[in-house]
């Protein structure tokens, strides 16, 4: 398991990396692992894809 500033830390790498496409890329991320039964990396990967949603902030209407 991740520390929270692991977390943080991998999800501002991703975003300034792949931009917006970082969050789905984590979500595929979580599939893949899921499909594998690696339960606990699929679990990592959504509290990345789920920090890196906090970062981007609120959607614009």
């Amino acid at each position: 398991m991740m520390s929270e500033t692991q977390i943080h830390t991998i999800a501002r790498r991703m975003m300034e990396q792949h931009g917006p496409q970082a969050i789905a890329q984590a979500a595929q991320q979580a599939q893949a692992c899921e499909s594998k039964g690696e339960a606990d990396e699929a679990k990592g990967w959504r509290h990345i894809a789920d920090a890196m949603k906090m970062m981007r902030g609120p959607h614009q209407s």
